[in-house]
């Protein structure tokens, strides 16, 4: 559930083409046109180096064009950024394999992480669906000429950085950015919305208004130059604003999760009897018990002394009734099924799989039916199958890399959904912790999550972990921000942006549940109070370096600032960042008002002893 680095991420290949609704034969067109102009994209120009066009397809009212970049030079391009002049007229409507914007008549081309890098004689090509009879002109490559010349003169400026978004409404959004650099001075910057044009202004902000309620946007930013030449544009900021969409559903519908760990019976001493007495049985919906394990293309048990046969005396047990060396279940598995005993409203899922298991995913998916049969024929044995109600997936990661890496393709997540979903039926539960990684071809544009959430009750899509002292020397940042904030070392990781892009995706707002940590990440050897600070390696934790329980953390270094809707503190040279209970009912705040299926945690040992943070995600989800 936990993933301890967001710095490994193989990019995926996507291909998205509108379908042409007109029975005209279509022909290819052979002759390729290489462009020159003048410069007009971004300033590390790469003179050894072509871009060539092609009209692949015309259908009359419509085209697909390409464009192939080579490499022809004798060092590796870690780059590319295409330029080109459209006549008025003439629209690119859909491109895939690099992210296409325009500026008026001007359309920019730029590499996804994936597709930049090409060594020497390397190409690579990206294509897009246009309407409109024109040509491409003056064509630069990475400020180049597009023929594999140099073009002399004054250098375009820099791209902006990233907008963050704020003060969002119904109608409206301010959106912030840092400025772009340029040699001879920055003259405006034109802000794109959807890609289009919607205002130019001189400074470093803009308040967009008279937005639809309940509605998705997408906005990036583009510097002009003292000469009137445009830079690349920003990456984009995902935004949803509030309102519409109906009424929110009733309290009583929101998920409350939290994940019980196997092992957590042993050092952490917390039994099942322990979500009872602290008071957060009452306040929660479900359980995911974790992890089961997946090897050998199975699903099988993790720990199964602590599943199912550790014995429990009278005062540990959810019941006071001690077990005893002949009754066929004990462990986890039977207080469990005390608990719901005790507490029916709660319903109990098997998670699978975690940080550490995810490895056996890729060989199980080999044969998907084969590997849910195997799952089901788990959760469902007659010794406990009245315990669970289904099962939780948590693959880290499909198409991408965790602890290991999965090149099964996009389309393996939705697969092994449909294969569990058509296994465990419409009478079971069938989620999956999924990624929040909304960072620009990151792991949530690695997988079908959108075509798969037809098979899921719901996704517990992890928005912790962002951030961490696995980057030793910092800096320091929040692990769990709710948004982006000035500085944040990563774009796209924060929860906003991980939820806005599912939502983009397809997925209904009622099936994303936000996640909150019940610990905090934290540096040792930190000057700095505010985030941002310099750092000499991960502060001691009770378990693990760089990580402590809130529990602890509430006492031994209390929050003294917030930043992105979460909290952090600097204590002597600790340096941490953790939710607290207002933090958490913010979170929940957001959550409603996003219309989200509710929230889950991870995971139960680490709140107080009277259930702090269950108790602020109940009251906030009411």
């Amino acid at each position: 559930m936990r993933f301890t680095t967001n710095s490994t991420r193989p990019r995926v290949r996507f291909r998205h083409k509108a379908v042409a609704g007109v029975t005209t034969l279509f022909l290819p067109l052979a002759t390729l046109v290489a462009l020159g102009g003048p410069a007009d994209a971004a300033p590390d120009a790469a003179p050894e180096a072509t871009a060539t066009y092609a009209k692949t397809q015309d259908w009359g009212n419509g085209f697909e064009g390409k464009w192939t970049i080579k490499n022809t030079g004798t060092t590796t391009l870690s780059s590319w950024n295409v330029q080109w002049d459209f006549p008025s007229d003439t629209k690119v409507t859909s491109a895939w394999d690099a992210t296409v914007t325009n500026s008026g008549t001007r359309w920019t081309a730029k590499n996804l992480g994936w597709n930049g890098t090409l060594a020497p004689g390397a190409s690579v090509s990206f294509g897009f669906n246009g309407t409109g009879p024109g040509a491409p002109s003056k064509c630069t490559l990475n400020g180049g000429s597009c023929d594999g010349g140099s073009v002399p003169g004054d250098n375009p400026p820099s791209a902006p950085g990233t907008p963050t978004a704020s003060g969002i409404t119904d109608t409206g959004v301010k959106l912030d950015w840092k400025a772009a650099t340029d040699d001879k001075g920055v003259k405006n910057y034109d802000v794109l919305r959807d890609g289009a044009k919607v205002a130019t202004v001189t400074g470093t902000s803009y308040t967009d208004s008279g937005l639809t309620a309940g509605t998705d946007y997408s906005y990036s930013v583009q510097a002009r130059d003292t000469a009137d030449q445009t830079g690349p544009a920003s990456d984009a900021v995902k935004v949803r604003t509030t309102g519409g969409g109906g009424p929110d559903p009733e309290p009583g519908d929101k998920v409350k999760l939290g994940y019980f760990t196997e092992w957590g019976v042993y050092q952490r001493n917390y039994h099942a009897k322990n979500i009872a007495t602290s008071g957060s049985a009452g306040k929660i919906t479900h359980i995911n018990y974790s992890f089961g394990n997946v090897q050998g293309g199975k699903c099988t048990m993790g720990d199964s002394y602590a599943a199912i046969d550790k014995a429990y005396t009278a005062d540990q047990s959810v019941d006071g009734v001690a077990d005893t060396w002949d009754q066929p279940l004990r462990g986890n598995f039977n207080q469990l099924r005390k608990l719901k005993a005790k507490y029916p409203n709660i319903k109990i899922l098997w998670s699978f799989g975690g940080w550490t298991w995810s490895g056996g995913f890729t060989d199980a998916m080999k044969n998907p039916a084969a590997f849910a049969k195997s799952c089901h024929d788990l959760v469902e044995d007659p010794r406990w199958a009245d315990v669970f109600d289904g099962i939780d997936l948590d693959w880290e990661y499909p198409n991408a890399c965790g602890l290991s890496c999965d090149t099964s393709g996009p389309a393996v997540f939705k697969n092994m959904m449909q294969a569990f979903r058509n296994e465990f039926g419409s009478k079971n539960l069938v989620t999956a912790a999924i990624t929040a990684d909304g960072s620009n071809g990151g792991k949530i544009d690695a997988a079908d999550y959108g075509g798969a959430s037809q098979y899921a009750d719901w996704y517990n899509v992890m928005t912790y972990d962002f951030f961490g002292a696995w980057a030793a020397k910092g800096p320091t940042a929040p692990h769990s921000p709710l948004t982006s904030y000035p500085g944040i070392p990563q774009d796209g990781f924060n929860s906003a942006d991980a939820i806005a892009k599912l939502k983009a995706k397809g997925v209904p707002s009622a099936k994303l549940l936000l996640g909150i940590g019940f610990y905090g990440r934290g540096w040792t050897g930190v000057t700095q109070k505010e985030p941002g600070g310099t750092a000499t390696g991960p502060a001691p934790g009770a378990y693990e370096q760089g990580i402590e329980d809130y529990k602890i953390l509430k006492n031994s270094c209390p929050s003294n600032g917030t930043i992105a809707g979460t909290a952090y503190a600097h204590c002597g040279t600790n340096w941490w960042s953790y939710d607290t209970p207002a933090t958490v009912k913010s979170k929940m705040a957001w959550a409603k008002d996003q219309k989200l299926g509710g929230a889950f945690f991870w995971e139960f040992s680490g709140d107080t002893a009277n259930g702090e943070l269950v108790s602020a995600i109940n009251d906030g989800l009411k």
